[in-house]
């Protein structure tokens, strides 16, 4: 699936948090779901100090207040990285969103100290499994065959709920600090704007092993140029670099990033939601036109086709071999950056 490279840089209890690409098809999930900047601890839907607050799904928190819909990856001791439970809880928030009166925009953030650190790949996970998306008659399959379609059906299923952001008619913006690295930014790129905190990083490390982009909006944002730049190489991109590239809107000071985020989406309460939806649907018709859907089938069969080569195998063998944290180490050391990069460098 995904690679990050992130345990490194700030080390945590699970060892997937890096998104190391050794994925199994079990994965975990946190047992309670703590409210943003609130301290409360939700067993049920509520309302708190006139706040809707409401779990949608275990590691995914949903909040309505001043007209716009605050959806929170919630995994921070795993940082946020992606399972079963966080994919279709931000799916179903955005559904919910999208059927409130309430709100005009929606924005996305990320819990602790990252954004999202990509799939949850340890395999040790907490043992809630990925449910199979395909199934057919067919022969035992011999030790380590490969399945594309069913691949491509059960990773095909992540990017469509990714892409329910696109498709939303409600602005979306996501909001960026820590890290947006490998699988998240499958998610990321879906928003419609993306603010991001000026010491945050986004990038795609599995492009030097193990993966490629499923919802592919890299060369839709950038151009042919800049796509190649950071796909090519793997490469982590800055704050300043990605304003410059024009991979974000805005890049504000860590501490003043989410009341930036929230008072730009706030504006969206001024303008009719049909206007907002129509000139959003006018925007993405035009990129789906210039081939985005195939662009995606492609990149969501060569992701899989990446994590079964000899090279990708022989990486994931390497986790048992070296450890988690010294396959990364290794993966990254040659290009200096996410946790290889010099301490107090950018």
């Amino acid at each position: 699936m995904r690679s990050s490279a992130v345990e490194r840089e700030a080390p945590g209890p699970s060892a997937g948090a890096a998104q190391g690409d050794g994925w199994s098809d079990g994965s975990g999930t946190s047992s309670a779901v703590r409210a943003a900047g609130a301290g409360l601890e939700l067993g049920i839907s509520g309302v708190v100090s006139g706040r809707i607050l409401a779990r949608v799904a275990e590691p995914v928190l949903y909040e309505e207040r001043d007209g716009i819909a605050i959806v929170t990856l919630n995994r921070p001791e795993k940082l946020n990285t992606l399972n079963e439970a966080v994919i279709q809880g931000i799916a179903d928030a955005v559904e919910r969103a999208t059927a409130s009166a309430a709100v005009s925009a929606i924005v996305l953030r990320g819990a602790g100290r990252v954004f999202t650190a990509g799939y949850d790949l340890n395999p040790g996970g907490d043992g809630v499994p990925w449910p199979r998306r395909f199934d057919a008659p067919h022969p035992e399959p011999r030790p380590g065959a490969w399945d594309p379609v069913r691949d491509l059906q059960f990773m095909g299923h992540n990017m469509r709920r990714f892409m329910s952001l696109w498709e939303c008619p409600k602005p979306v913006i996501a909001q960026v600090h820590g890290y947006a690295l490998g699988g998240g930014t499958d998610l990321l790129l879906c928003a419609d704007l993306i603010f991001m905190a000026e010491d945050a990083i986004i990038g795609y490390p599995p492009s030097r092993i193990y993966g490629t982009p499923t919802t592919m909006l890299w060369v839709y944002r950038l151009g042919l140029e800049h796509a190649k730049q950071f796909l090519l190489s793997g490469d982590q991109i800055d704050a300043p670099t990605a304003y410059r590239i024009g991979l974000v809107s805005h890049v504000y000071p860590a501490d003043e990033l989410a009341e930036r985020t929230e008072a730009y989406a706030r504006r969206f309460r001024n303008i009719p939601a049909n206007q907002l939806a129509l000139n959003k649907l006018l925007i993405n018709q035009a990129f789906e036109n210039m081939g985005l859907r195939t662009t995606q089938l492609l990149g969501t069969l060569f992701d899989g086709i990446t994590r079964h080569t000899e090279e990708a195998l022989r990486w994931v063998e390497s986790f048992r071999e070296l450890g988690f944290r010294e396959t990364i180490r290794r993966r990254d050391a040659p290009f200096g950056d996410y946790g290889e990069r010099p301490r107090g460098g950018g």
